[in-house]
């Protein structure tokens, strides 16, 4: 039986539960109160420097100071809250480049479940270090050879464990909606009953989609953008053509968290008809924004979590006289890249 209506029906499939993907508002509220209590609910900020910056009102959430370091932990938590009492004995598989990766790790260790996380070889140390310390059994991968995926299916096969997408999920993508709902209610409480524009950065689109659900619902004629690493600008693209469209090739960047290969299908079949342009960032754009955030912001972010940052930085869209919201969604940054973004 599923425990959120409008998720039925499930369907087990090679050791994995997959729910469908009939997604609305409820699902996202109905999120809120499972995470209740555990998620952080982060502020929405506004710095005189950025705006006097871009020229606009530009509202900065900070998912940088969500517990674990990311918003991943919200979609983790919630899905692991919607399996079957019975069915978190066999544990929980995940495959991440380390955000989702301690989102299910942490979410875990609270309910009393066994976590096995497929992580690249190449994923920063930090994030490595922090999954095993949570708790979690860590297994590497060659990010450009093997498939995580494949490799994730292998041990649920195995074990009877349930696999927890890190993006295409319908449970993953209510708990990162609630963001969403979040920031037009604190937009409204610190004035603006509309916004212009939001920016969130987009790797499978989990957190895009989900904001887009939760807050365009909540705050019409709002102008939403995906923004991804300029190699791997596979949203952008597929936004463009109305169809999922994958990378062609896979290519090196300092925006780990947000390399996929193509769009999720649940996140795209939300998206396609919310999204405006998705917009693209370079790894100097992110490093440039990482040091702003620093600096300016007295905020840690990661590269990938600065590229909606980078986006109003580097003028990606209009700013001047609109009010932009933006999600700062991670700060697990391994010293060596924050130190290479401040020496730029």
């Amino acid at each position: 039986m599923c425990p959120a209506g409008n998720l039925e029906p499930w369907v087990r499939t090679t050791g994995a539960i997959w729910m469908a993907y009939k997604l609305s508002k409820s699902d996202i509220e109905a999120a809120r109160k499972r995470i209740m209590g555990q998620a952080v609910v982060t502020p929405l900020l506004r710095f005189p420097v950025l705006d006097e910056a871009t020229g606009g009102t530009i509202l900065v959430k900070p998912e940088c100071l969500q517990r674990t370091g990311s918003f991943k932990f919200r979609g983790a938590f919630n899905r692991l809250m919607m399996i079957p009492a019975e069915e978190r004995a066999s544990g929980v598989v995940a495959c991440s480049s380390g955000n989702h990766a301690q989102g299910v790790a942490e979410s875990a260790r609270i309910l009393g479940v066994s976590a096995t996380i497929v992580m690249p070889s190449d994923a920063p140390k930090i994030k490595l270090q922090r999954t095993r310390d949570l708790g979690a059994e860590v297994i590497t991968y060659d990010r450009f050879g093997e498939d995580r995926v494949a490799i994730a299916m292998e041990i649920c096969d195995r074990t009877g464990a349930t696999f927890v997408h890190p993006f295409d999920d319908a449970g993953v993508i209510a708990g990162q909606g609630t963001i969403g709902l979040e920031i037009a209610e604190q937009a409204r409480a610190l004035g603006f009953d509309s916004l212009d524009a939001a920016i969130v950065c987009t790797g499978g689109g989990g957190i895009s989609s989900g904001i887009a659900l939760g807050l365009l619902d909540e705050i019409s004629g709002c102008q939403f953008h995906t923004v991804e690493p300029a190699d791997f600008n596979d949203y952008a693209r597929s936004l463009a053509a109305g169809e999922r469209l994958a990378n062609e090739q896979a290519k090196p960047s300092i925006m780990d968290a947000i390399l996929t290969e193509s769009p999720g299908e649940i996140s795209f079949s939300i998206l396609k008809d919310r999204a405006s342009e998705g917009l693209v960032v370079s790894d100097e754009e992110a490093l440039r924004a990482v040091a702003f955030a620093f600096r300016e912001l007295k905020l840690v972010v990661e590269p990938g979590g600065a590229a909606a940052l980078a986006a109003v930085l580097a003028g990606k869209i209009k700013l001047k006289g609109r009010v932009v919201a933006i999600v700062l969604t991670g700060g697990n940054i391994d010293f060596e890249i924050l130190q290479r973004a401040l020496e730029q």
